[in-house]
């Protein structure tokens, strides 16, 4: 078993921080109206989200099939597994945007209200899963089980909507990219 970090308020202040500068700093990020040219192999960044929020997926079903199963060390890999691919997609996501134009969704019909209801519903609650996952691992890893359980209440169902939905968002916007 991983050794428990030790559990100090300065911890819990970070983690609040985060919550905030994170999205502030993507947001912000997202507003620049020039681009910064990053090369040609950026165009690609979309298809490697789509696989990085399935692989997120996966792995958030999979630590719950372990937690169930109370295989806890691996849950714990597997939910950590979870936090990196989610990293590595934040890393993807602003880079892509930074040097690429949003692409429009030329859906019509049904589809288009849908995509959208999707599309907002994901912004809206990666913002809000920040703060959420960022306590479920560190409550995880202070071995502080009680709290780890009350917040991942919140953190799991969430979490998994926004890689499962951030793959279905891809997959109707992926015909409109050029």
């Amino acid at each position: 078993m991983a050794a428990a970090i030790e559990d100090k308020p300065i911890y819990r202040k970070v983690i609040n921080v985060l919550a905030i500068v994170v999205p502030i700093t993507v947001a912000f990020l997202l507003g620049i109206r020039q681009k910064v040219e990053l090369g040609a192999w950026t165009k690609s960044l979309p298809h490697v989200i789509g696989v990085i929020n399935s692989l997120t997926a996966i792995c958030l079903l999979v630590g719950y099939y372990y937690i169930r199963q109370r295989r806890y060390d691996a849950h714990r890999k597997a939910m950590t597994l979870a936090f990196l691919f989610g990293s590595v997609f934040l890393v993807c996501y602003i880079l892509y945007h930074v040097s690429n134009e949003s692409t429009p969704y030329g859906g019509t019909g049904l589809m288009r209200p849908i995509y959208f209801f999707l599309l907002i519903s994901h912004i809206v609650l990666s913002i809000v899963v920040v703060w959420f996952v960022l306590r479920a691992i560190y409550f995880g890893f202070a071995n502080q089980l009680a709290e780890h359980r009350k917040t991942v209440k919140w953190a799991w169902p969430i979490w998994l909507y926004v890689s499962v939905s951030g793959v279905i968002v891809y997959l109707m916007i992926s015909p409109y990219y050029t």
